[in-house]
Order: structure tokens, then C-alpha cells, then sequence
């Protein structure tokens, strides 16, 4: 049976565009497979612990013999999370910008798996999985835009992910998530509207897309 693993980081759960779209494009791939098993892990309502990822990267540097009771639960967690990337057949990734950067949650998700040695940098353990990367901005950032250049997540989230990890990523962006709720982005509600409905035929498609991607590798 396959194995779909999700994460969101999202801190909303109610008015999520990452998890709404990432529902749509998890709903796609479970069709198209047949009723795979989903692993999920959120970090957007559960985070995990920043100082994990200290203990954790020190602990490889420490002979197993010496090792704190510290370092021996945070080496776990780090095992658990590379245990769910690698098992998986299929990644879905959900995370939005905040604050014109990464999300704390999901850096801090990335920076503890990244301490276990089976798919820390050089390792190819995850080359060639495919993977959604489900993102959302609450305002325009194109270019020609006023905040043209502030998006500081997209680019370094798909350079881990296709640099680091060799992942074959396909990626979803929502922009214009706020226009709903900010009155001074009004005049643009419909094209956010537009720009939703778009993520979501795209997740159908690229849900579509890992099925034949998968069939291909079996």
C-alpha cells in the first residue's frame, strides 16, 4: 500500500489556504491510489521544540557512550521525522510565509530532520520522492508589485528541497490570501478568488500527475 506523508505548518486551522489546498491536492492523490495510508504531522498546531535540534545536531558529534539522556530523545525525534520522509511514497508540504520569511515551524521541522544522518546534506535517501510544496502569501510579490523581492521563503524552502534533498518538487503558490479580510486590499478580491480556485485545479492536476509519476517508477 502506498503512503502519502503530510505536513502542515500553518498556525490556523479554521481559514487555512495551505491546508485548505493541500486537502484538495491530498483528496486527488488518495483517489487516484486508491486509499493510501496519510502519515501527518502539524507542526503549525503541535510545534515541535526548537532546542531539540541543538541537542540533537551536538549529539552527532558525541560518542554514543556519552551521551545525555537529552541527546538520546532528541536524536529519536530527529529519527522519527526522517523515518516519516522515508517511508513515504509521496510528500505534500504545507506552509505559508510569514512575516516575509520561512515559517519558524516548519524551519525548525527541517532543521531537526536534517540532523539524522540518513538524510542529512550528501545523503540521497529522499532523491527522486516526488513532492508538493503547498505555499501562500497574503499579499502580491511579483514582480512589479511594491513588495516585489520580499518573498525571503520560496526560494530558500525549494532550494533544500531540490538541492538538499533531491526531491522531484512540484510547487502550489497562493498569493493575495489576505484580500478577504484587509479593507485596503478590497479592489482585489476577485483576482485572490481567482488565484484560489487556480491552486486548487492545480492540486488536482499535480495530484494527478504524482500518480503517473509513481506508476512509472514501480
Amino acid at each position: 500500500m502506498s503512503t502519502i506523508f503530510r505536513l502542515d505548518s500553518s498556525i490556523r486551522q479554521e481559514g487555512s489556504v495551505t491546508r485548505a489546498v493541500a486537502d484538495t491536492l491530498e483528496a486527488t492523490i488518495a483517489d487516484e491510489l486508491g486509499h493510501p495510508d496519510v502519515v501527518r504531522r502539524d507542526v503549525g498546531g503541535h510545534p515541535l521544540d526548537s532546542s531539540i535540534w541543538a541537542t540533537a545536531a551536538f549529539a552527532g558529534y558525541t560518542p554514543e557512550a556519552d551521551r545525555t539522556p537529552e541527546q538520546v530523545a532528541a536524536i529519536a525525534v530527529a529519527a522519527e521525522l526522517a523515518d516519516e520522509l522515508i517511508n513515504a511514497d509521496v510528500l505534500i508540504l504545507g506552509t505559508p510565509m510569514y512575516n516575509f520569511g520561512v515559517s519558524q515551524h516548519f524551519k525548525t521541522w527541517f532543521d531537526i530532520a536534517l540532523t539524522d544522518p540518513r538524510i542529512g546534506p550528501g545523503s540521497t535517501a529522499l532523491a527522486g520522492k516526488p513532492a508538493i510544496l503547498v505555499t501562500a502569501r497574503g499579499g502580491g510579490y511579483g514582480e512589479g508589485t511594491p513588495r516585489a523581492g520580499w518573498d525571503h521563503a520560496t526560494g530558500w524552502i525549494r532550494r533544500v528541497l531540490e538541492d538538499v534533498w533531491q526531491l522531484d518538487l512540484d510547487v502550489i503558490e497562493t498569493e493575495l490570501t489576505l484580500a478577504e479580510v484587509n479593507p485596503q486590499m478590497a479592489e482585489l478580491r476577485d483576482l485572490a478568488r481567482e488565484q484560489l480556485a487556480e491552486s486548487h485545479e492545480t492540486a488536482r492536476s499535480s495530484g494527478r500527475s504524482v500518480t503517473i509519476k509513481l506508476g512509472a517508477a514501480a
